[in-house]
């Protein structure tokens, strides 16, 4: 167990990049008021950047003070990313989804997904960067360390992993969403970091391809293929899976109760 200041150093970096992400996020909306698309642009950059960077800093937490730390301060980050953020997701998936709900096309959605890798790949110098000070032990040769994967199982486990636990987490979220609970944040947030934590030992639990290719594309233990069919095809699976379920009536009546799905209809 690393000394608890270093947990100290671990959470101001991760304060930080939501601090720079928010005066981020508040100038890209005032400097393209007129500008609806590339605004939307900025914010999933921004959000991605944000994301990928305090995630970068948890493995650390995760590392050195396990996995009850790392699950407490993700949950904390979700609720705070989900009243911060909008309409941004930092997800590719939720772009799939909205072209699948006719909510936008598919140009719209692949320039979004495209605004999130880019966010996501160049936060790492801003993050190495900050290990390369290495104001603690926990950050001691971590800025030019070779990464390695998180996929402790084969490839076709691990991509049935991310996509059933990914296909549960949007039908949470949706639930979630139209059922309007009091403290809805805070039992979405619960239900993701289970999820995560849950899947955590077998394959990392990211449910979000912009997340796993900004923090473990090209580390060792799997090829980019592998990486791709687990954290691409297996995640996008899943949210398209969760989609096209909660558009069954009987699946709606189940989540929702018979009252609230003929409402929705």
């Amino acid at each position: 167990m690393a000394d608890m200041s270093c947990l100290s150093v671990s959470l101001f970096i991760i304060v930080l990049t939501c601090f720079l992400a928010s005066v981020a996020r508040r100038i890209a909306v005032r400097k393209t008021r007129a500008r609806p698309l590339v605004r939307a642009l900025f914010l999933e950059g921004i959000a991605t950047a944000e994301l990928c960077g305090c995630c970068f800093e948890l493995i650390i937490v995760a590392d050195n003070f396990g996995v009850a730390a790392y699950a407490g301060v993700l949950f904390l980050l979700t609720i705070w990313w989900s009243n911060e953020w909008g309409d941004a997701t930092a997800c590719p998936y939720t772009h799939l989804e909205d072209v699948l709900d006719g909510k936008a096309d598919v140009r719209e959605a692949f320039l979004k997904i495209w605004a999130q890798l880019t966010g996501g790949v160049l936060i790492f110098r801003y993050i190495q960067l900050l290990w390369w000070f290495e104001f603690c032990d926990t950050h001691k040769n971590r800025a030019f360390e070779a990464c390695t994967a998180d996929l402790q199982v084969p490839v076709m486990y691990g991509a049935i992993i991310e996509g059933v636990a990914t296909m549960l987490c949007r039908l949470a979220s949706r639930t979630i969403a139209d059922l309007e609970p009091k403290f809805s944040s805070v039992i979405d947030s619960f239900i993701g970091t289970s999820l995560v934590v849950a899947a955590f030992n077998f394959s990392g639990g990211y449910f979000n391809p912009a997340l796993a290719t900004s923090l473990k594309l090209g580390c060792k233990g799997h090829t980019a293929y592998e990486h791709l069919i687990v954290y691409w095809v297996g995640a996008c699976t899943g949210a398209v899976a969760g989609t096209v379920l909660y558009k069954v009536p009987a699946v709606r009546r189940r989540l929702l109760g018979e009252d609230k799905a003929r409402k929705l209809l």
